[in-house]
């Protein structure tokens, strides 16, 4: 029986379980994103989020302590770099998983698990950046050019009134 023990073997010796989880570890702080089973992204989450944790504060003990787990100067580099700094505000929660539909081959549940401060699409700067583009009704956007120019400067007889390419593009729609 297996009351209270709470650690997935993933069908593996301890030796194999460590070596694929510092492996995946070292693909996901490479790539910020990986595709693996349900089992192994779950496994994986509490395997390297201890590490990004350790990794906030850049001490020669710090990173022994990871190093030792992972075996990957080049990923050290990376985490000890680039994620320390963007996760250096936030108190914990550094990875995300996201549910993929079954694997075509023996139907295994198949998950996306990736770093949150290093996906565009969720993060608020994008958000931001997409408010600024938002479309507005064809005759908004005559009436604001309209008003711009007239505030700007005011109509004579001399000054032809000539429509902006916004106003011509919003005509062409």
């Amino acid at each position: 029986m297996r009351h209270g023990d709470k650690i997935n073997n993933l069908g593996r010796t301890t030796a194999h379980r460590k070596a694929l989880l510092s492996n995946l570890a070292c693909q996901l702080i490479q790539h910020k994103r990986i595709t693996t089973t349900l089992a192994k992204a779950k496994s994986l989450r509490v395997y390297v989020e201890p590490m990004i944790t350790k990794s906030k504060t850049d001490s020669v003990n710090n990173r022994r302590l990871v190093f030792a787990k992972l075996q990957d100067k080049e990923a050290i580099k990376e985490l000890f770099g680039a994620i320390s700094d963007k996760v250096a505000s936030r108190p914990g929660g550094y990875t995300r998983i996201i549910k993929l539909q079954h694997r075509m081959g023996d139907n295994a549940d198949m998950a996306m698990i990736e770093l949150v401060d290093f996906n565009t699409i969720y993060t608020k700067e994008a958000k931001v950046a997409t408010a600024k583009k938002t479309r507005r009704s064809r005759g908004g956007a005559a009436k604001a050019t309209a008003t711009t120019t007239e505030a700007a400067a005011p109509v004579t007889e001399e000054t032809p009134v000539t429509e902006t390419p916004a106003a011509e593009e919003g005509a062409a729609e």
